[in-house]
C-alpha cells in the first residue's frame, strides 16, 4: 500500500526527537521515490535469490552463476545486495542506476557490486534479452580466507558510484571461458570443504582478470593526463566564476567527478596516479591560491573566507595553514 507523502510530514515535523538531518534525509529519499518503490526492490541477501529471479538453477548455496543466454528473456530488477557480484554482459539494459545515480554502461563491460550497495533497473514489465554472465557469492564463502583480505585491494568493489570495466575482445573470451568452465564444474558437484576451495580458486583468478582490466583502464586515462587536469582546473574556475560557492559551499570531489563523468573514487584514483596528490588536495590548493590572491588584493580574512565559500573564517584559516604551513595572518604580515 502506498501512502501519500503529506500524511507523514506533520508527524515528522512535530516529533521532538526527529533531528533536522534525518528529516531532510527522509524528504530526499521520499521525493526520489525510495519509499514508494520499496516493494519493487529485490533483496539479494544470498546469491540464489537473484538466480531464482531470472530462472537460473541453484548450483551451490553460497555461489550462483548465471548464463543470461540460457535464461533470457528476463525481467529487470532493482537489487539491494548483501553479496558480492560481477555482471559481465555484451550489452547492458538502459536506465540502470548504481546507488542514487543513473549510469550508462558501454558494451562488453563488467559491473562489480558489494554488500550494502543498491543497483540495477526497475522492472517495467518489459522482457529483456541479455547476453553474458553474472556471478554472485556470499561473503561467507570467503570469510577468514586470504581472498577476504585480498578484496580490499580491488578498488572496483569499493565504489558506491562506480564506473564499469571495459573489456577487450581477448579479455571477454578469457573471462567467459573461465565462467563456462566454472559452471560445468558446479553442475552435479556436492558441497564440501575441498569444493569450496575450488570455487575460491576460480574467484581468485576472476578477480585478477578484473584487476588487470581496471589497471589498464586507469593507465589509458593516464595517457590523457594533461587534458584531465586542464578540464579539472577549468571546472574549478567556472565554479567560482559563476558564484556557486555562495549556494553550494566549497567545491567537492563528488561535484567535480560528476561533472567530468567519472565516479568519485575512480576520479580520485585517476588524479592520485597522475599527479601524486589527492583530488581533494588539488581542490584545496586551488582554493588557497585564490585566497592568497584575494588577501593580496586587500580583502581581510573574514571577507576572503566568505568569498571562497567557507562557512566560518576559522575554517579558512585552518585550511590555509594546512596547505601553506602558516596562517593567513602571517602570510599578510609577510
Amino acid at each position: 500500500m502506498q501512502h501519500k507523502k503529506h500524511e507523514y510530514l506533520p508527524i515528522l515535523q512535530n516529533t521532538d526527537n526527529f533531528n533536522k538531518f534525518t528529516y531532510h534525509l527522509f524528504l530526499f529519499l521520499w521525493n526520489n521515490g525510495y519509499f514508494c518503490d520499496m516493494k519493487k526492490i529485490l533483496k539479494v541477501d544470498n546469491p540464489n535469490v537473484y538466480a531464482h529471479h531470472v530462472g537460473a538453477p541453484e548450483l551451490h548455496p553460497l555461489l550462483s552463476i548465471i548464463h543470461y543466454d540460457d535464461v533470457s528473456p528476463i525481467h529487470n530488477s532493482l537489487n539491494n545486495y548483501g553479496v558480492y557480484g560481477l555482471f559481465i554482459q555484451r550489452e547492458f539494459p538502459k536506465n540502470l542506476s548504481y546507488g542514487t545515480r543513473p549510469i550508462q554502461v558501454s558494451d562488453g563491460s563488467i559491473i562489480a557490486v558489494a554488500p550494502g550497495q543498491l543497483g540495477g533497473g526497475e522492472d517495467t514489465g518489459e522482457l529483456l534479452m541479455i547476453r553474458g554472465w553474472a556471478i554472485l557469492w556470499s561473503p561467507e564463502l570467503i570469510h577468514n580466507t586470504d581472498l577476504e583480505m585480498r578484496m580490499r585491494d580491488y578498488p572496483f568493489f569499493s565504489y558506491f558510484y562506480t564506473d564499469s570495466m571495459r573489456m577487450e575482445p581477448s579479455e571477454w573470451i578469457a573471462i567467459t571461458q573461465l565462467l563456462t568452465q566454472l559452471q560445468k564444474e558446479m553442475i552435479g558437484s556436492h558441497d564440501s570443504v575441498v569444493f569450496r576451495n575450488i570455487l575460491r580458486g576460480y574467484l581468485r583468478l576472476l578477480m585478477e582478470y578484473c584487476n588487470r582490466i581496471y589497471l589498464r583502464q586507469i593507465s589509458e586515462e593516464n595517457k590523457d593526463t594533461k587534458d584531465v587536469l586542464k578540464r579539472f582546473n577549468a571546472l574549478l574556475e567556472q565554479y567560482y566564476f559563476e558564484g556557486k560557492q555562495y549556494q553550494l559551499g566549497l567545491p567537492t570531489v563528488a561535484y567535480c567527478a560528476s561533472n567530468m563523468n567519472y565516479s568519485p573514487h575512480y576520479f580520485g584514483d585517476l588524479i592520485r596516479r597522475t599527479t601524486g596528490t589527492t583530488a581533494i588536495g588539488h581542490i584545496h590548493t586551488y582554493i588557497i591560491n585564490i585566497g592568497k590572491s584575494l588577501l593580496m588584493q586587500g580583502h581581510n580574512i573574514s571577507e576572503t573566507s566568505r568569498m571562497l565559500g567557507f562557512e566560518f573564517p576559522h575554517h579558512f584559516t585552518r585550511l590555509f595553514k594546512k596547505v601553506e604551513g602558516i596562517p593567513p595572518s602571517v602570510f599578510l604580515g609577510k
